[in-house]
């Protein structure tokens, strides 16, 4: 039965990263619809929001792949004057702008329907935010996508990337290890945290490395 449960994970997982925008949507669509997702619903005591709170400055946000909204609900309202969130589940994102309405932040926050793997933005941001979904970028492509959104960054602007670089028992996994390691090698480090409250969790806040 493990045996089972791992092979179905590792096929989602693959479906997920590497599949085709339609079929990631339709999954992602049916697992929103559950209550799979559910514990989502409350993480204001995240370790990511004092790294968003002060690299945002109250100014503009872009989280690729926020889910059900929990981020752009839980932030502190006066942290920044403008977020947009991009998921490609319609279900997650009906429940972002649900949450939205019922926390009077439709003035501040904006929701889209996209890839993060192709999305392109309209504007410049002070902070782009990858909160867990670095996972569903394929490990070979991790620079090329951090590049291409770096091009939307105002020019003291950051990158964070935050993941559950272990298992339970804190023992490291081998793809989110690799990615962290590779933005370590390939951007400006401004900032590295390891939390250790449950899973292993990492926050990389970064830049485009400047040239020599």
């Amino acid at each position: 039965m493990y045996a089972i449960k791992r092979s179905l994970r590792f096929i989602r997982g693959a479906v997920l990263t590497y599949g085709p925008s339609f079929i990631k949507r339709s999954v992602w669509n049916k697992e929103y619809l559950t209550d799979k997702w559910n514990f989502n619903d409350s993480t204001t005591a995240d370790c990511i929001y004092p790294y968003l709170e002060n690299y945002s400055n109250n100014g503009t946000i872009l989280d690729l792949g926020c889910g059900s909204g929990n981020t752009a609900n839980e932030l502190s309202l006066h942290s920044y004057t403008r977020y947009v969130g991009v998921d490609i589940s319609d279900s997650a994102l009906s429940k972002a702008r649900s949450w939205t309405e019922n926390n009077g932040r439709t003035a501040k926050n904006t929701f889209v329907r996209g890839d993060l793997l192709s999305y392109v933005p309209t504007q410049q941001f002070d902070v782009i935010l990858f909160r867990e979904s670095m996972y569903h970028v394929p490990l070979g492509k991790v620079k090329g996508v951090l590049d291409h959104y770096a091009q939307y960054l105002k020019p003291d602007g950051v990158i964070i990337v935050r993941m559950h670089a272990g298992d339970n028992n804190w023992k490291p996994k081998y793809r989110p290890t690799a990615m962290l390691r590779s933005i370590e090698r390939q951007f400006d480090v401004l900032h590295k945290a390891e939390s250790r409250v449950g899973r292993l969790g990492t926050i990389l806040v970064f830049r485009p490395r400047q040239a020599a």
